[in-house]
């Protein structure tokens, strides 16, 4: 049997292979059971392993959180930058033009058109009771027909930086 120093050298090993994450599970698990000792030993030591583990887990999430919160702060401050070269464009009258280094442009918005309801649908342009078939009524629309209830809006602008 291993004295009490060699257990914790031992479980000092099998907690330094747990802390690097491209070392083979098995491995761990080989050497887990390689350890010989009492039941309480191996439990007391266990537990400390999974102690040390899960403290490193509520760090790495709460760092997670933290880099989430920094990343999002830099994302309003693109969508702010882009906003404001846009209304830039726009007022000076410039929707395209290239830099040496980028090209920038104003381009009109692929996909469909957005679909403003103005009013009560007829049962006919539902999907259910509660729902409208809004593909139905775009299909219709889209068709040259008009609706009294509903129409089609034009595409949005938005900003290209290449």
């Amino acid at each position: 049997m291993a004295n009490l120093y060699e257990l914790t050298s031992n479980y000092q090993h099998v907690f330094d292979m747990l802390s690097q994450e491209d070392v083979d599970e098995q491995m761990i698990e080989d050497t887990l059971e390689s350890i010989e000792g009492e039941i309480e030993d191996k439990a007391d030591n266990y537990a400390k392993i999974i102690s040390e583990l899960e403290a490193k887990v509520a760090i790495r999430k709460a760092e997670s959180k933290r880099l989430a919160e920094s990343a999002k702060v830099y994302e309003n401050r693109i969508k702010k930058l882009k906003a404001n070269l846009f209304d830039s464009m726009k007022n000076v009258g410039k929707l395209k033009f290239s830099t040496d280094l980028f090209n920038f442009s104003i381009v009109q918005n692929g996909g469909k058109c957005p679909l403003k309801i103005d009013g009560e649908v007829p049962e006919e342009y539902k999907k259910t009771i509660l729902e409208d078939d809004t593909d139905k009524i775009r299909e219709f629309l889209e068709a040259g027909n008009e609706l009294p209830f509903a129409h089609l809006e034009s595409r949005g602008e938005s900003l290209r930086i290449k």
